[in-house]
C-alpha cells in the first residue's frame, strides 16, 4: 500500500557518507523534531536527476530554508558511495543531504517502488517529494511514470 499524506513515515535505515566512511540513519530518529523536504529520484546521475531534479533543490536551498525546511534530502535506489560522489559533482554540500537507499527497502516501506528492469536499471524508487514533519508526512507528491512536474523544488516552495 502506498504511503499516504498524514502517514507517520515508516521507520527505516538510509546511508550517508560520513567523515570516517558509510554510516546509517535511522529514520525515525532522523526526522524527529524537523521538518524535511525529502525527494526521491530513480537514479544517481541520470539524465533528468542530474540536470533537472537535484539542480533544482540545490538552487533553491536558501528559499526552501527560509520558508521553515530544516533539512533537504535526497534519496536514491543507489549505495552510498554513488551518492556521496552525485552529490559532490552537483556541488550539493551544505545544501542537499545524499541519503542512500541501497537496497530500496526504504522506498518499499512507502509502497513507491518502481520496477526499471525494462531499463537496465533493476528495482528502484519512484520520482517523489514529501514535506515531513516531526515524522508525519505533511504534503505528497508522486511523479507519473516519466513526468517531472509536481516533486519539483519549484513545486514544494509553493507548498509550503
Amino acid at each position: 500500500m502506498t504511503i499516504q499524506k498524514g502517514d507517520k513515515l515508516p521507520n527505516g535505515n538510509l546511508g550517508t557518507m560520513g567523515e570516517s566512511g558509510p554510516s546509517v540513519l535511522e529514520t525515525d530518529s532522523f526526522f524527529k523534531g524537523k521538518k524535511v523536504l525529502l525527494f526521491s529520484v530513480p537514479g544517481a546521475f541520470t539524465p533528468t536527476c542530474s540536470a533537472r531534479h537535484l539542480p533544482g533543490f540545490i538552487q533553491s536551498a536558501e528559499d526552501l530554508k527560509a520558508k521553515g525546511v530544516d533539512l533537504i534530502v535526497c534519496t536514491a535506489v543507489n549505495d552510498v558511495f554513488v551518492m556521496d560522489a552525485w552529490g559532490k559533482a552537483q556541488n550539493a554540500e551544505g545544501k542537499v543531504m545524499m541519503l542512500a537507499d541501497g537496497n530500496g527497502d526504504f522506498v518499499k516501506a512507502l509502497g513507491l517502488e518502481l520496477d526499471a528492469r525494462g531499463f537496465g536499471m533493476g528495482p528502484r524508487g519512484q520520482r517523489f517529494s514529501m514535506i515531513i514533519n516531526d515524522g508525519v508526512i505533511e504534503e505528497l507528491n508522486i511523479e507519473e511514470p516519466g513526468a517531472f512536474n509536481v516533486s519539483s523544488a519549484e513545486h514544494a516552495l509553493g507548498q509550503l
